[in-house]
């Protein structure tokens, strides 16, 4: 066979010139950038980081996606049963329970899309019970989907409104046999009157583990139904390098890793660090990084069940040497207390990874309060389409300070 003469350079040129023409878009409200091509939506977020954060330093070229299409591992979606018998499932429409029909989502993986398109044609025809959001009856409520990009693990969770779900065994026995590539098959019960996914209850098994195991930059991670993790693998790995190559650690530093998850960042950096301790707040992300470190070997992690801000500030009245701390916090950014805590901590470096530029700057200005100097930017397109961007900033403590 002769070696591909497709370079990476004419891959991403490919990429580039993608248009996202979803018919739905406008309902669904997930991709901002519907309409345009792969290169204008990323112009457009290189110009917004830079418009955010060149005040606090160098913002270098955005990383583009290689792959933007069907990217998405992690798909959520509700049931719902019309008028005239019908039963669909999808997202809900942009600031409503209105929920949108579609056959293919253009962002999530294609083998979640088909699992939930059949689900509902399953549904219809069983004549399953779906659950009525008004009055809080009925069975099938959501479906969870997450794909693993490495190892083609597939767990299905299947959200249910009350404990008994009727017909469960004639439903699930069809479900896995339309899908064999379903690896974990798993029942929540949420009688929560809210948007949350899954409810409070134990996950119930019907089949497999309950986890699915993924590998991100050689490390394998096992990721149970509530555990966060990056929603594209491939950009995962991008990010985490990328990081590790900005930070240009010495390979003796002490760090912390707020917001830690199932111990992606954590493990992807304890190769170049001397040692580091994740915290994470959701026990089930917490019990899975503490598995994912002994399924690695990496000693040199440990891991902290608690809330961040909390921790940081018990730390900061501690004489604890700390020389690095690494945050990936949600959309609302990190809180004025824990930054605060870094400042007393005095650690030489900070690892901002951010999905939101606005919270991001916010952020670096009170880190500037707390002797901290932004060095560098660089975003990655972690979620193409969509309004969502990462962005790693490296600060340094002011040498003054």
């Amino acid at each position: 066979m002769k070696p591909s003469v497709e370079t990476e350079k004419s891959r991403m040129l490919k990429a580039l010139g993608i248009k996202n023409n979803c018919p739905v878009a406008k309902k669904c409200g997930g991709c901002s950038y519907a309409g345009k091509t792969y290169f204008e939506q990323t112009a457009a977020k290189e110009k917004l980081v830079k418009s955010l954060i060149s005040p606090f330093c160098e913002v270098l070229p955005i990383h583009h996606c290689e792959n933007p299409l069907y990217y998405r591992n992690k798909v959520h979606s509700a049931f719902k049963k019309l008028r005239n018998g019908r039963i669909i499932c999808g997202p809900y429409e942009a600031n409503s329970h209105r929920i949108v029909e579609t056959d293919s989502c253009l962002i999530e993986n294609q083998t979640a899309s088909a699992i939930i398109r059949d689900c509902a044609a399953i549904a219809e025809r069983l004549k399953i019970s779906i659950y009525n959001e008004v009055n809080g009856t009925g069975d099938l409520r959501r479906i969870l989907v997450r794909t693993a990009d490495a190892t083609g693990e597939v767990m299905v969770v299947l959200v249910i409104g009350s404990a008994y779900f009727n017909k469960k065994k004639l439903f699930t026995d069809e479900l896995l046999k339309l899908h064999p590539e379903i690896t974990t098959l798993l029942i929540n019960v949420n009688k929560r009157h809210d948007s949350m996914i899954l409810g409070s209850d134990e996950v119930k098994k019907v089949k497999g583990s309950g986890y699915i195991t993924d590998e991100i930059l050689g490390k394998r991670f096992r990721v149970s139904a509530d555990s966060f993790m990056q929603s594209n693998h491939d950009q995962a790995e991008i990010l985490y390098s990328e990081a590790i190559r900005l930070a240009d650690f010495e390979g003796d530093e002490v760090c912390i890793d707020a917001y830690c998850g199932t111990g992606s960042t954590t493990l992807s950096f304890a190769n170049f660090v001397g040692e580091i301790t994740g915290i994470e707040i959701k026990e089930a992300a917490y019990n899975d990084a503490i598995k994912n470190a002994k399924i690695n070997n990496i000693e040199k992690a440990r891991f902290v069940l608690g809330d961040a801000t909390l921790y940081m500030e018990k730390l900061a009245k501690t004489d604890a040497k700390i020389d690095c701390v690494i945050l990936d916090p949600t959309r609302a950014g990190t809180t004025i207390k824990f930054i605060k805590a870094c400042g007393k901590l005095k650690p030489s470096k900070i690892v901002y990874i951010s999905c939101c530029a606005e919270t991001l700057a916010r952020d670096l200005k009170v880190f500037e309060t707390q002797g901290y100097k932004a060095q560098i930017a660089k975003p990655v397109d972690m979620f193409p389409w969509t309004d969502k961007v990462e962005t790693i900033v490296i600060l340094n403590r002011d040498s003054k300070e």
